[in-house]
């Protein structure tokens, strides 16, 4: 359960990637600074692992929300199911490039996060970070999240509720609007482009 409301910056967007959307979470990643590649993968990579990662997203086992400021993506929660599709455990991930960072964008990616986990019927959720990535562990602690030490990892347990017909009809009008969005942003990127 959240525990406080933090507002996104102004002009920002959050809604669901779709799988035509995917070179988009690419560049994100590909524009994370240093510091913010290390928190977000355990370990500075290069751009040719990024390259590589994001092309193995798939629409089956992986869900992307992302935060978008002027129609750029700027942050995205990646809730990934670990092992089948099927599986009730999920691993949670979220990068967000540093001008963003500290205005709520987290907080808004994971509670989508948490809704499209329970709408799936994830029973456990794991959120890895470093010890030292403090906002991480604050933004599981908003979400009433058990925190504990695990080789240098902290690990965030969080059991979401299961779904209920009410979830699953918010999933669905948030994605309707995201997907008319999603539409709204590739006309523009279109028009931009024509226009050059």
């Amino acid at each position: 359960m959240r525990r406080e409301d933090n507002q996104l910056p102004d002009g920002g967007v959050v809604r669901k990637l779709w799988i035509g959307e995917v070179p988009l979470y690419r560049d994100h990643l590909l524009r994370l600074d240093p510091d913010s590649r290390h928190t977000r993968f355990g370990a500075g990579v290069a751009d040719e692992f990024i390259r590589g990662y994001a092309e193995k997203v798939s629409a089956f086992d992986v869900v992307l929300h992302g935060f978008f400021m002027d129609g750029t993506l700027r942050g995205v929660g990646e809730l990934r199911r670990t092992g089948t599709v099927f599986a009730r455990e999920a691993e949670a991930a979220f990068s967000i490039e540093k001008p963003w960072q500290s205005h709520g964008v987290g907080t808004e990616l994971l509670e989508r996060t948490l809704l499209a986990a329970r709408n799936r019927g994830v029973r456990a959720l794991s959120m890895h970070c470093l010890t030292g990535n403090l906002r991480m562990q604050q933004l599981a602690r908003k979400f009433d999240a058990d925190l504990h030490f695990d080789f240098g990892d902290v690990v965030g347990e969080v059991d979401p509720p299961r779904s209920t017909p009410l979830s699953l009809m918010r999933e669905w009008v948030v994605d309707g609007h995201g997907f008319a969005s999603a539409l709204f942003d590739a006309q523009s990127r279109l028009l931009k482009t024509a226009s050059a």
